[in-house]
């Protein structure tokens, strides 16, 4: 029998005391049911092998053009019609396996995207699908980003504020959910396969962001942006740099796709008339 003294069995620890009169607690509260979904979905993202890559992408253009719009239209818009875009022309990116363990490509790319919403808990994350992305325009993609901030306004944010509280309270739910819809052919029909997140856009700075992987197989991750020097032919110019993270399932695509995936990516952000981003003039009266 081995005895231990009390005191040698309390964590070490150093400083100096607490600051006197102060009043120092913690608060205890339940966990979200909002908060379960993202957890669910995280570990749902588990069969995937993740493999990334980083692309810095000259963005000076693009958000000239972004600007002179009336009103601006959205970065995270042209991201994702860039990122759908990209994503048709190379469809093994953003396959996926089915039950039979069968390789399934979309011929269209409908692309998830996170709109920050309010509920009861807080400010929430939901998932936006915006539907055949790869063929709209970011005007279009932008109307449709602003409306969607209105839970009342989409299907999955009236099923966030009216059923999502009382399902988080069924131990195991969103769990067995995530894991049916992680190889199933008509949860992605519905979900889309490929996510783009803006986490790192409201930061500031430049840097790069890695997010989980949860349901799609192909996750563009919006870092910061920051002004830096570029050659330009001969020249050495400042320009608008946006870095990107670009997440695969290496069970189902190999490095030399997904790079010339991240090289046509590039080529359409910083060409932004490849998707239909051209000079804006007022209407006409």
């Amino acid at each position: 029998m081995v005895l231990r003294r009390p005191e040698l069995a309390r964590p070490i620890v150093t400083g100096q005391a607490p600051r006197p009169g102060r009043r120092r607690g913690v608060t205890v509260r339940p966990f979200p049911p909002s908060r379960r979904l993202v957890v669910a979905a995280v570990r749902a993202g588990r069969r995937i092998l993740p493999m990334h890559g980083l692309l810095e992408v000259d963005v000076t253009e693009a958000r000239r053009l972004l600007a002179v719009h009336d009103p601006p239209l959205s970065t995270t818009a042209f991201v994702v019609a860039a990122v759908a875009r990209a994503a048709a022309a190379h469809p093994a990116v953003h396959a996926y396996r089915d039950w039979r363990g069968r390789l399934v490509q979309h011929h269209y790319v409908d692309v998830q995207t996170l709109v920050e919403v309010p509920t009861d808990e807080g400010a929430f994350g939901l998932v936006h699908v915006v539907r055949d992305a790869d063929v709209r325009g970011v005007a279009d993609i932008t109307d449709e980003l602003r409306a969607a901030k209105d839970p009342a306004s989409t299907p999955a944010g009236r099923a966030l504020t009216r059923f999502a509280p009382a399902a988080g309270r069924i131990p195991g739910l969103f769990p067995l959910m995530y894991a049916v819809m992680g190889r199933s052919v008509r949860a992605h029909l519905r979900s889309g396969t490929v996510q783009v997140t803006a986490v790192g856009m409201f930061a500031g700075g430049g840097g790069f962001a890695i997010a989980p992987p949860t349901l799609a197989s192909l996750i563009v991750v919006v870092g910061g942006l920051d002004r830096r020097p570029r050659a330009v032919g001969d020249r050495i110019v400042v320009r608008d740099v946006l870095d990107l993270t670009v997440t695969v399932d290496h069970d189902v695509v190999d490095g030399a796709p997904a790079t010339r995936f991240g090289a046509e990516l590039r080529r359409l952000m910083e060409d932004p008339a490849t998707v239909g981003l051209t000079e804006w003039s007022p209407p006409r009266r």
